[in-house]
């Protein structure tokens, strides 16, 4: 299991509280898709479990995080930074797990 408490996504925890997020067009596409609200992501990122880090990410760190929108159910979301910059965090893409691929807790990944 990944250290929960990541460099990388403590500093993402800082920057949303302080204002400082972009969502990327692909995370927009995705939210919409899902129909996941912004709103609950935002609100939700300080209850976030880390799923995975990638502290070396060609594009700048980021994290796969596991979180509940406001009616309890499970969403994905990966946040960055952008390379060589420490800030804003970026929402990369979130979305509703299949539960076909992953645990059913939704924490691990399942072949």
């Amino acid at each position: 299991m990944v250290d929960p408490l990541s460099e990388t996504l403590d500093l993402i925890k800082e920057l949303i509280e302080a204002g400082e997020v972009r969502i990327s067009e692909h995370g927009y596409d995705q939210l919409s898709q899902d129909g996941i609200r912004v709103r609950d992501v935002l609100e939700g990122a300080n209850a976030t479990e880390q799923l995975e880090d990638y502290p070396d990410f060609a594009k700048g760190p980021s994290v796969l995080v596991l979180q509940l929108d406001n009616d309890t159910d499970p969403i994905h979301v990966v946040w960055g930074i952008p390379k060589g910059h420490n800030s804003p965090a970026v929402l990369v893409t979130a979305y509703r797990p299949d539960p076909a691929r992953w645990s059913d807790d939704f924490r691990r990944r399942v072949k």
